[in-house]
Formats: C-alpha cells, sequence, structure tokens
C-alpha cells in the first residue's frame, strides 16, 4: 500500500537537487534563457526523444555516452535547438562542457538539451559566459522554469510525495516546457522528472516508457513533431525509499500532468478536449482514431468556433481507416448525443446543448464506435488566430 500526497513547490524541493535559471543574452527580450539541474549524488537517468528522424545535437549528445550511465548537471538552454547542425552541433556541447569548471563541484557525464529555433549554430561563448554565473547549490525552480520556456504562456510544474506502507517515502516532481509542435510521437516540449527515489535505471526506463503511450504521446496541438522533443528521469536515490508499484503510478500521474498543462497551453488555445474513441475493434484502431482527432485542423478550428460539427468528428474517424459503421457509431459532446447509429439527433434544442459543452473550457467528444472493446483517449486543443500570430514570425 502507498500513498501519493501533491504538494506545492519545485523540483529544489527534493533532496540533493539544485536548480536555477538566468538571462545569458540569447533572449533579446532579457528573459530567463539558460538553466541547470544539478544532484550532490549521481542519479540514474532514463529518456525518450522525438520520433523525428532528424534528432538535434542534444539528443545524440545524450545517446553517445550509451545504456545505463549515470549524470549529475543538466544544462538547458532556450532560444536555440542546435539543431540541423549536424556534427558540429555535438562538438559545440563537448566544447561548452570542457569551458565549464564549478570547482570541487565535478561534473559527471553532464548533459545538454535545448529548445528553439532550428538551424542556428550554437552561441557557445553566451552560453558559458552565462553558466560560469550559476551557483551549483541554488535552489530556484521557478528561475528554472522560467529559462526553458520559449511561446509558453506559462510554466509547467508538479510535485508530489509518496509515502510508502513502511513509513518511508520519496518525492517527486517535474519542470516542462511545450506551447507548440506538438503532436503525438512527444512534442515540441522538454520535460524533466526528478525524484529521490531508490529507482533502478530499468525500472525508470520500463515506467518511462509505458505511461509516455497515455500521456506525451497522447497529445496534439498542432500535428507536427519537433527535433528536440525530451522526457528525461532523475533519480539521485537520497531518500533511499522505493516501491515499483507506487513509483510507476506517480510517474504517470506527473507525466500526465505536464502533458495537460501543455496541450491547455497550446499557441493561442483556450480549450482542451479529450477525443474519448471506445468500442473500436482493437485498442490499435482506438488509438488511430483518437490521435486523428486530436491531429485534425478542421476538427479544432470547430472546437475554436465552439460550434459542435458532429460531421467533422465522423468524417475524420472514417478517414482514419479504421473499422467503422455509420450504423453502430455514437457521438456526444459530454453527455450530449448528436448522432446515434445511423440517426441525427440534432435538433435545435440538441445543438444549443451541445454548443454549451463547447463553451466550456474543458470537455469529452466521446465516439462510440460499437465493433469491440477497444478504447483510448487522445487530448487536443482548438487551432485559432493567435497560433498563425506566433509561428508566423517566430524566428524573430
Amino acid at each position: 500500500m502507498f500513498t501519493i500526497l501533491p504538494i506545492k513547490g519545485y523540483i529544489d524541493q527534493i533532496d540533493g537537487f539544485y536548480c536555477d535559471g538566468i538571462h545569458a543574452g540569447l533572449k533579446p527580450n532579457g528573459n530567463n534563457d539558460l538553466g541547470f539541474i544539478y544532484t550532490n549524488k549521481p542519479c540514474n537517468v532514463a529518456a525518450i526523444f522525438t520520433e523525428n528522424r532528424f534528432q538535434a545535437a542534444p539528443l545524440k549528445h545524450f545517446l553517445q555516452y550509451g545504456e545505463d550511465f549515470k549524470t549529475n548537471f543538466v544544462l538547458i538552454n532556450s532560444k536555440n535547438a542546435n539543431a540541423l547542425t549536424g556534427k558540429k552541433g555535438i562538438e559545440d556541447i563537448n566544447t561548452l562542457f570542457s569551458k565549464l569548471d564549478f570547482g570541487s563541484l565535478k561534473l559527471l557525464n553532464p548533459i545538454m538539451s535545448s529548445t528553439g529555433v532550428i538551424g542556428n549554430p550554437l552561441p557557445i561563448e553566451k552560453i558559458v559566459s552565462g553558466a560560469k554565473k550559476f551557483d551549483l547549490n541554488a535552489k530556484n525552480g521557478e528561475n528554472l522554469s522560467k529559462a526553458i520556456m520559449t511561446t509558453d504562456a506559462y510554466s509547467k510544474s508538479c510535485m508530489y510525495e509518496v509515502k510508502l506502507e513502511d513509513g518511508s517515502s520519496f518525492k517527486i516532481g517535474a519542470v516542462a516546457k511545450g506551447a507548440g509542435m506538438i503532436n503525438p510521437n512527444l512534442a515540441t516540449m522538454l520535460c524533466f522528472i526528478c525524484t529521490d527515489a531508490d529507482a533502478p535505471y530499468s525500472d525508470i526506463k520500463e515506467a518511462l516508457k509505458t505511461n509516455s503511450e497515455t500521456t506525451f504521446n497522447a497529445i496534439s496541438v498542432d500535428g507536427d513533431t519537433s527535433t528536440n522533443d525530451t522526457v528525461m528521469v532523475l533519480s539521485n536515490g537520497n531518500s533511499n525509499a522505493y516501491d515499483k508499484e507506487a513509483f510507476a503510478e506517480v510517474l504517470r500521474l506527473v507525466m500526465h500532468d505536464m502533458a495537460m498543462l501543455m496541450v491547455a497551453d497550446g499557441e493561442g488555445a483556450k480549450k482542451v478536449a479529450a477525443f474519448e474513441v471506445i468500442n473500436a475493434a482493437t485498442k490499435e484502431q482506438a488509438m488511430i482514431a483518437a490521435k486523428a482527432l486530436s491531429n485534425s485542423l478542421l476538427v479544432k478550428t470547430a472546437l475554436f468556433g465552439e460550434d459542435p460539427n458532429f460531421g467533422r468528428i465522423a468524417s475524420t474517424i472514417g478517414a482514419s481507416r479504421i473499422d467503422c459503421d455509420d450504423e453502430k457509431l455514437v457521438i456526444s459532446y459530454n453527455d450530449v448525443v448528436v448522432f446515434n447509429k445511423g440517426e441525427i439527433c440534432f435538433t435545435a434544442d440538441i445543438e444549443a446543448k451541445a454548443g454549451d459543452v463547447l463553451k466550456k473550457d474543458k470537455y469529452k467528444i466521446i465516439c462510440d464506435i460499437g465493433l469491440g472493446d477497444g478504447c483510448f483517449t487522445a487530448y487536443g486543443c482548438d487551432l485559432g488566430y493567435k497560433y498563425v500570430e506566433i509561428n508566423a514570425d517566430y524566428r524573430s
């Protein structure tokens, strides 16, 4: 048995973790753009990355360490993705780390993570100059959360404490960024999950992979998959506490929290919709249909206009090429049924009720395929004018 309690604060509350963020000159507006996570004990570390074939230099650098290595330092910059920079992008990371010296606090297998504009060389001297100002004993999670933001409207973090049956406990928390280029297969997102649980690498890797399917790989803002997407778990073991089942469950909660914050912060978004596909022929088919709905631009613009256009929902399901039959299909907005097994239920009263659902900040669109027991929920947001405005001049 175990108890999971949400708590307030940032990852600096976790025993042995230190962090901060500063302005190093990468962002012209003076906002924080460089941050770090440091731990006083080498961490087990596991990560999952984007499925974009053009992985950015920081991801390739991480993978050069091989399996099951330990680290005590993560350097994170925004404004520059260090992507499509070739071998030089990796060399620049090694050069950068070779120039950092924190005295008696030695860096072990340091990791770099970047987000921002693709296709620009890393500004090494600015980053080195900024990083030399770090105090590795700092505990300022708020500064770090702001340093990793790009088009985010707000910073993203969460914290939990897990109390085990034997009286021991551990903490786990996350800091993340993500608002655009969000598509199942991860997103333009960075997420750093820190814990003092004494979690072995194999368990972290297993839980991370399992939980990604229903969290980060189930959200969509705009259907684009970035070059830098990263979800990383760092475990320093300082609590000497661990339970595999409890760890897997609290990691799922952390990943779900972060994923929902990202989709809610979709660039210019005002609505979050859960596309719940039930009774499909298989779970795989339910996943295909749910993700097609969360990715559809026509569906997203209908959500923006608060238009309960069930025709777009049905058309998208059919276009996903799953097994389906309009005489078995039921579509509902929350509990308002608008299409029922070939029967159009869209009276003026029903349309008004469905429209009221779409005026809410969050709601479900439930699609009962009626052919089996396969179920999956994907999450998406509306898409409006602000998204175009943000991305039309992103490089500036």
